[in-house]
C-alpha cells in the first residue's frame, strides 16, 4: 500500500479528532481575535497552503465579512518593503512550518503590532514560535510528499475558527457531519483506479472549480502536477470562459469540481458548453445528472453544506491523482525531484 493512500484515508480521523481536542483551542482564539477586532486578514502561505487560504478568502469573507488578502513574501524577504499590516490580522498557514518567507510575513506582523496567528502541522516550528497564537493541525506525521490529510485539516481548521467567530451552533452541528461525509465519499470512489484508462497517456488537462471549491481546483491540479506530472491548469468556471475555453477541442481532458451550491448552475452551463466540444469529462459532483455525462464519475455524498464542500469534494481528486500515477507507473509517494518540506525565501 502506497503511504499517500494510507494518509488519504487517514482523514476522517484527523477531522474527528479536531473537533473534539481542537475546537477548545479554535474558541480560545476566537475570543482574541474578535477582542482585537481586525480590519482585514492577511495570509501567508505556499503550495497546498496557500489553497487552503484561497478557501479562507471565500469563508471568513462569507460568513465572516472579513477581507481576506494572500500576503506577498517576497516583499518582506528580498525588497525588505513590507505592507502596512497594523490593525490586521496575519495568519501563516504551513503544514511544516518551517518555510522562511512564511515565518517572515508572521513575525513583520507581529513586530507592527498585529495579531498573528499559525496553523500547522508542527506546534514547535519556527512558525508557531513566531506567532501568538497558534492552532494544530493534529494530523500526526505525514511521510508521503503530496499533501492530503494535512491540506484537508487546514481547511477543517479554518472552518471552524469562522464557526467560533460567528458564534453560530448550527455550523458547529453541520461540522459534526464532516468525518462521516469523508468516509462516505472515499467509499464511493473506491472503484476509480479501473477507469483511469482514458487519462493516462495525457500530457494536459484544466481543473475548473468556482466559489469556494475554487481553492479545490487548485488543489486537484497541484495534486495531478506532482504525481502524475502533467501539466494540470486551474480556473475558475468564469476565467475559463475569457480565453482558456479556445484550448478545448475533441479529447481534450477537464477536471470538473462541482457540487451542490450557489454557484453549481453557471459550473453545470459550463459543462454543457464542453460536452458541445467534446471534451473528456472527468466530473466531482453529488448531480445524478452531471455524474451521468461525465466520462469519469467522481461521485460525492449529498447534503454536505456548500461552505464545508471544499473538504469533501478534494477528496475524489487527491484518489484521481494517486490512481493515475499509479496507472502511469509513477510513485505517487515520491514525486520526481520533491521533498517534504520545501524551504523559501
Amino acid at each position: 500500500m502506497w503511504q499517500v493512500v494510507d494518509e488519504v484515508h487517514e482523514q476522517p480521523e484527523v477531522l474527528s479528532r479536531l473537533l473534539t481536542a481542537g475546537r477548545p483551542l479554535v474558541e480560545q482564539a476566537a475570543v482574541r481575535i474578535r477582542a482585537a477586532a481586525p480590519r482585514f486578514v492577511v495570509i501567508a502561505a505556499r503550495g497546498s497552503s496557500d489553497n487552503a487560504a484561497r478557501y479562507a478568502q471565500y469563508l471568513l469573507g462569507a460568513h465572516n465579512q472579513l477581507t481576506v488578502a494572500l500576503a506577498t513574501p517576497s516583499l518582506f524577504t528580498f525588497y525588505h518593503r513590507p505592507p502596512a499590516l497594523a490593525g490586521s490580522l496575519v495568519v501563516g498557514i504551513s503544514q511544516s512550518g518551517h518555510s522562511p518567507d512564511i515565518v517572515a510575513v508572521v513575525t513583520e506582523g507581529r513586530r507592527q503590532g498585529a495579531l498573528t496567528l499559525a496553523i500547522t502541522n508542527d506546534p514547535t516550528s519556527p512558525l508557531a514560535r513566531a506567532a501568538e497564537l497558534v492552532l494544530p493541525l493534529l494530523a500526526g506525521e505525514e511521510r508521503a510528499v503530496a499533501a492530503t490529510k494535512t491540506y484537508t485539516a487546514q481547511l477543517f481548521v479554518l472552518a471552524m475558527l469562522s464557526a467560533a467567530l460567528s458564534d453560530d451552533p448550527t455550523s458547529w452541528d453541520d461540522l459534526a457531519l464532516l468525518p462521516d461525509r469523508v468516509a462516505q465519499t472515499l467509499v464511493l470512489n473506491r472503484d476509480l483506479p479501473e477507469q483511469m484508462t482514458p487519462l493516462v497517456s495525457v500530457r494536459h488537462l484544466a481543473v475548473i472549480g468556482r466559489g469556494f471549491n475554487y481553492a479545490t481546483a487548485f488543489e486537484v491540479a497541484l495534486k495531478l502536477k506532482e504525481t502524475c506530472l502533467l501539466v494540470a491548469e486551474p480556473y475558475s468556471s468564469a476565467d475559463f470562459r475569457h480565453g482558456p475555453i479556445a484550448l478545448v477541442e475533441p479529447g481534450f481532458p477537464v477536471v470538473v469540481v462541482a457540487p451542490s451550491g450557489a454557484v453549481f448552475p453557471d459550473v453545470a452551463a459550463l459543462v454543457e458548453e464542453l460536452q458541445a466540444r467534446r471534451a473528456m469529462l472527468a466530473v466531482i459532483t453529488d448531480d445524478p445528472g452531471l455524474s451521468g455525462v461525465a466520462d469519469i464519475a467522481l461521485p460525492l455524498p449529498a447534503g454536505v453544506p456548500e461552505w464545508l464542500s471544499p473538504i469533501v469534494a478534494v477528496v475524489p481528486g487527491q484518489l484521481l491523482a494517486v490512481s493515475l500515477a499509479q496507472a502511469r507507473g509513477l510513485d505517487p509517494d515520491a514525486p520526481r525531484g520533491l521533498r517534504k518540506v520545501t524551504r523559501t525565501l
